[in-house]
């Protein structure tokens, strides 16, 4: 895919130098840069939370029931 970006003038300086450096393209660097962010940030579809429950004496469809008893009242 491609997309347009706009960059401060001191990025894209700094992006050239170390195209220069690294031999790699801006573009390169760009996609690297993105790929390192989104592995860094991104979620693991709720691993993170799996046994968040596990200390937790009561059951969690009996939690459900409770909370949507409340609308009820």
């Amino acid at each position: 895919m491609r997309t347009i970006i706009d960059l401060p003038d001191d990025q894209v300086e700094l992006l050239k130098q170390l195209s220069k450096q690294s031999r790699l393209s801006r573009a390169e660097l760009v996609r690297r840069a993105v790929a390192d962010y989104l592995q860094r940030n991104h979620s693991n579809n709720g691993e993170e939370a799996f046994g968040i429950w596990r200390h937790k004496q009561l059951d969690g469809v009996e939690y459900q029931r409770r909370l949507r008893a409340e609308w009820d009242a």
